[in-house]
Parts: structure tokens; sequence; C-alpha cells
């Protein structure tokens, strides 16, 4: 869908020429993705005064075009532009605006500022005139709506390319989400989002945001076995693990086994199966396994990671499995999700020989060099899969940095593949589910209490 892939300048370049290739002009979809963006503009507005920034680019034309479809609403509408048109569609937007245009801010003040300076091709910071002009003119309104993406903003990092950028109330995708609308740092100054649809068709290889999953109920004759079988491995802190079964219980399985020697469970939900590792997971009736949290460091650590690999199951490694898992580990074809932080997925390229900067370009190398699906966790979370798809999971609460709830986004996804999910779909489910949860946990929450409401998470899906 449309609405939900993510592109990168270049392709969205190459988006917007193909429906210039079909028959229609620069003015033409400047007219569209304008009178969009004005269209929610008018709402945001609700009749209050407008001032409109234009750079001198097809960005400011979009900005001409808006200033005047909000003059035909009734607002009062007033046009800054510190530079002439530089485009012929920039110029004939201007003309057909008609109205006085300032280049100076000084003294300009409204209800609502609309930043139309400069778009997703900006890659160099604003001038020092131009910054100083965009901030002053954000302070000194109640509301402020960034077109396309706030001036200052790189498309395809989210990097903020100047210091002290305002934060702006709304920001309207003009016909496809960027990466800066998802991650940080620029997404932390957009305000809410809003997309505008322009005609854009689907782009091959596009990343994509992580929709909500579409679950059923079991059917009529299912049985915890016919549900799927998820076993969890424990270890030298058996905590981490009794969190991710708790999850796993929520998440669709029908029957959730922890496998532990020694482990006394205090949940009657909760099977604990005591014999040797490579016995326990020969189980045939096993779908799928998770290894890895409170899994421990040392020998015997390493050797139950191993045997899970050896029985050649849908596997989940976390926690201490990634530090512990070597490139020889792997056999062909092996159906693995792994779920790093940072730091483990710095270990992990280490690991495979994997040279890149960043989480979501770690993530893309990382998966294409072990064939392993990545899920690599943070306040951004990047989801790659061998085969180069790639998608970001919507952003969740700030609340869910507290410890433990990496074990309960574990547990939900080895729930997932027990189910059948192959592991590409079940990360992208575990990671809705996971924000999902963490939303209706509320503020300050434990681990525990957010791997209770997986369920009501769940339930939001049925």
């Amino acid at each position: 869908m449309t609405d939900r892939q993510i592109l990168t300048v270049a392709q969205m370049q190459a988006a917007e020429q193909a429906i210039f290739d079909a028959g229609s002009s620069v003015e033409e979809l400047m007219e569209i993705a304008a009178g969009g963006a004005a269209e929610w503009i008018r709402r945001i507005a609700a009749g209050r005064s407008i001032t409109v920034l234009c750079g001198p680019g097809n960005n400011g034309g979009d900005g001409y075009v808006i200033a005047r479809r909000m003059r035909e609403f009734g607002n009062e509408v007033r046009v800054v532009a510190p530079m002439e048109p530089a485009t012929d569609a920039a110029k004939n937007a201007r003309k057909a605006w008609g109205g006085s245009v300032s280049t100076s801010g000084e003294g300009v003040r409204g209800g609502l500022f609309v930043d139309c300076l400069f778009g997703s091709g900006l890659s160099r910071p604003l001038s020092g005139e131009h910054a100083l002009l965009l901030r002053d003119l954000a302070a000194h309104h109640h509301h402020c709506v960034a077109v396309d993406l706030p001036s200052g903003v790189e498309s395809d990092s989210g990097a903020l390319l100047n210091d002290r950028l305002p934060a702006f109330d709304v920001t309207l995708a003009l016909g496809a989400w960027k990466f800066a609308h998802w991650t940080l740092p620029a997404r932390s100054i957009m305000g809410t989002r809003r997309f505008v649809p322009i005609g854009v068709t689907p782009t091959e290889g596009a990343a994509e945001i992580v929709e909500r999953p579409r679950l059923t109920a079991p059917a009529v004759d299912a049985h915890k076995y016919s549900r799927g079988l998820a076993a969890i491995v424990g270890g030298a802190m058996p905590g981490a693990a009794t969190l991710s079964a708790m999850a796993a219980q929520r998440a669709g399985a029908g029957y959730v086994k922890l496998l532990a020697e020694d482990h006394l469970s205090l949940d009657p939900t909760l099977v604990c199966e005591g014999a040797p590792i490579d016995e326990a997971v020969s189980d045939p009736r096993i779908a799928a396994i998770l290894v890895g949290p409170g899994l421990g460091r040392e020998d015997q650590a390493r050797a139950k990671l191993r045997a899970v690999l050896n029985a050649d199951r849908p596997c989940v490694l976390d926690a201490d499995a990634l530090i512990l898992l070597e490139g020889d580990m792997l056999a062909d074809g092996a159906r693995i999700l792994v779920t790093p932080h940072d730091g483990e997925l710095v270990r992990l390229c280490r690991t495979f020989a994997v040279i890149a900067e960043g989480r979501r370009d770690r993530a893309i190398a990382l998966a294409k060099a072990s064939g392993m699906v990545i899920c690599a966790k943070g306040p951004d979370t990047f989801i790659a899969a061998p085969d180069g798809r790639l998608v970001i999971a919507p952003p969740a609460p700030s609340w869910l940095s507290v410890a433990g709830t990496g074990d309960v986004l574990a547990g939900i996804a080895v729930s997932r593949m027990a189910t059948g999910s192959e592991a590409f779909e079940a990360a992208c489910e575990a990671a809705w589910l996971h924000g999902e949860a963490a939303r209706r946990c509320g503020p300050v929450f434990t681990a525990d209490e957010l791997a209770h409401q997986v369920a009501t998470a769940y339930r939001a899906c049925l």
C-alpha cells in the first residue's frame, strides 16, 4: 500500500517522474499535493490567520499554492519568501498567488505558521539567515505546520542539519513517507504526522511501516499443539526466560514450555521441562524455540545454544545468545530471527564481518550477510530480511526503556513463530504487539506488567 511505503529521496524523485511520464505536468502535481496539504491546514487553522514561508524550489511552489487556497477558504494569509522562485513551477505558483510577498519575517505574527522553505531534497544546513527566520516565525505563531518535512531535516537519515530547529505541531508528508518521518532525531520535532496522497504508485523494494497484524481466533477444532508449542530455554538467570514465557503465553501459541534444569516455576500455567537440553529440543512437537534471555555466557550456555541450532527448528535468538553466536553455528536455510539492541547489533556485525553505520544500515547488511532476519530494536526499530525487505515499527512509548522489556519482545516473537508465522512476519507482529502493549500500560510499568498487556494488544488485532 502506498500509504505505508517509505521512500528515499531518489525513490521519491523516480516516483514523481513516473507521474510526469504518464502525462501529468509539474504544475498539475503541485496543485494536487499542495491542495491536499491545504485541506489539512484549513482544518487546523480553523479560521485563524496564516503565514506561509516559501523557499525557491518546488516546496516553495507548494507554499504559494497553499497560500492561494487558504485565501480562497477565507483565511487571512501572509507570504514570506526570502528568495525568488527558482523553478518554472514555483514561478507560476507565485504568479497565481498574486498577493504581496515579504522577504522578511520582521513583525510577522499570526495563528498558524506553514513551513515550505525547503523539502526532502535538502542535504546541507540552512544558512544562518534562513535558520533564524524559521525559528523566529515559528516562535511568533500559535501553531506550526511543516509541509513534507521541516526545513533543516535530512530526509534519508533523519538527521537535524541545524541546531535549535523549531518543533512542529503537524507534519504533512506529500506522496510518500520519508525515513525522517519515522526515525530519530527528526521525528522528535514533527508532532503529529499526516499523509497526503498525490498518486504515487507502489515502489519495488521500498521500505514500509509495520502495520497492525491481522490475527484470528483459533479454529473451532484447535488444540494446544495445533496452535503451536513454543519452547523457551532457561539459563543462569531464570527471571528473564520467565518474562519471555509470560509474554509468549499471551501472543497466540497454544503451549509454552520452559526448558530449564532445576528451575521451579511458581506459575501453574507454565510447564517446566528438566530433561537435558539435547533431549528436550528434540521433541518433534516443538514449533519454535527461543534461546538467550537469562542464558548466561559460560560453556554450558554455549552448549545449549548449539543444541538449539542443531535441532533445526524456527528459532529466536536474543540477549546472551547474540554474544555467544558464531558464524559456524548456523546451518544453511536456518529459520532464525534475532532481536539485538545496539550493542548486540554491533557485536553481531563483527561476528559476520559486516561494516555499516547506524541501526538501519547495519540491520540490512547483517541480514544479507548472515541469512537471519534482524529485528534491530531501539527507539527506532528496523526489521530487515535477507532478501532485502525492510520495515520500520511505529514509534513505541519511551516508557519501554526499562529492564526486561526486550525479554517480552522475544517471547512475543517466538510465540508468533510457533503459530506458523515466518521469521520476518513474526518480527513485524511482535514489534507491533510490543508497542501496543506498552501504550496500553500507560506510564511507569514493569516488564511483567507489559507481558500481561500483550493479551489486550492481541485482542485489538482480532
